[in-house]
């Protein structure tokens, strides 16, 4: 992984961190609750100071969530030792499986596209009481065989 430089002040505010990051303050402190993100430091009045690493633990974070990760596989991540020091194998194994699954997602994604503008082909856009869209939606309605309903 490439470097997070330091943009200057150590010690930054949960405020500051979250426009540096663009990720709220309310999930700053979700991730802190959860300990995906470390407890930061404290000044002596109670505020919360954040440094480069925490800094750096977060865009991991963002980053990771941007790709699709659960919060479960970042959080495996992070307990290899994250950035630059977790081993390659494992992190290989881990983005392995969420490559499958997005592949999964993806081919499920391409049937229900031929599903569906199958459907919208069918419809005649039309006053009609019958509607092969509200037919796939609405099992009941519909009397196909296997549909299911909720």
């Amino acid at each position: 992984m490439r470097a997070i430089t330091s943009s200057g002040a150590v010690n930054i505010s949960i405020g500051e961190l979250s426009k540096r990051s663009g990720v709220s303050i309310e999930t700053i402190r979700y991730y802190e609750r959860i300990r995906m993100l470390p407890a930061p430091s404290r000044t002596a009045s109670g505020r919360r100071v954040y440094g480069p690493a925490e800094k750096r633990t977060l865009a991991f974070i963002r980053r990771s969530r941007d790709l699709g990760f659960t919060l479960e596989e970042i959080r495996a991540l992070l307990a290899l030792g994250g950035p630059e020091r977790a081993p390659c194998a494992d992190v290989h194994k881990i983005a392995g499986a969420h490559l499958a699954n997005v592949r999964k997602k993806l081919s499920d994604l391409v049937k229900l596209e031929a599903i569906l503008a199958e459907t919208v082909a069918q419809c005649s856009d039309g006053a009609a009481p019958d509607c092969p869209v509200l037919d796939i939606l609405d099992a009941g309605r519909s009397g196909i065989p296997g549909a299911r309903s909720r």
